[in-house]
């Protein structure tokens, strides 16, 4: 029997992907106590890397959209950390979120938007949380989005 979360996500049509592995040497999330430090997650779905930079041809909508893929993937590493559980999230505390774009782009905030709205659309009043939204010259492989989350598990 699915919990509360997993039926959200259903309702909504998010099937959560198998949580990427590193690819460097770090671990996908640090539990201490009853937090849990989630590495950065970056814009990718099973058709692969979400690619581009705010300011330079790549659109605010996609954006939202890259981000809102980084936050799926981010889901996918709590219920890991949760052991298949979900319904352990507490709370989602805080989210720093990086948007590659040029000098210019300055509505990085309107880009984690994706991430942060998905947060409360899954986990309601659970998923309001603290956040920061900045601009980077470069993200790693070139993808538009990455965000990383600090997360209260039972």
């Amino acid at each position: 029997m699915s919990g509360k979360y997993e039926t959200r996500l259903a309702e909504i049509g998010i099937e959560l992907p198998n949580p990427s592995t590193p690819a460097a040497n770090y671990v996908p999330f640090v539990q201490v106590g009853d937090l849990v430090y989630i590495s950065g997650q970056i814009s990718m779905d099973a058709n692969g890397l979400v690619k581009g930079k705010l300011g330079d041809g790549f659109s605010l909508d996609d954006a939202y959209a890259a981000a809102r893929l980084c936050g799926i993937n981010l889901i996918a590493q709590v219920r890991a950390a949760c052991d298949g559980d979900l319904d352990r999230l507490v709370r989602v505390i805080k989210l720093n979120g990086f948007v590659n774009a040029t000098q210019d782009f300055t509505d990085h905030p309107k880009v984690v938007n994706g991430t942060s709205d998905l947060m409360v659309e899954v986990f309601g009043d659970q998923g309001r949380h603290a956040r920061a939204a900045v601009g980077s010259s470069s993200l790693p492989l070139g993808v538009a989005v990455e965000v990383e989350g600090i997360f209260q598990i039972a």
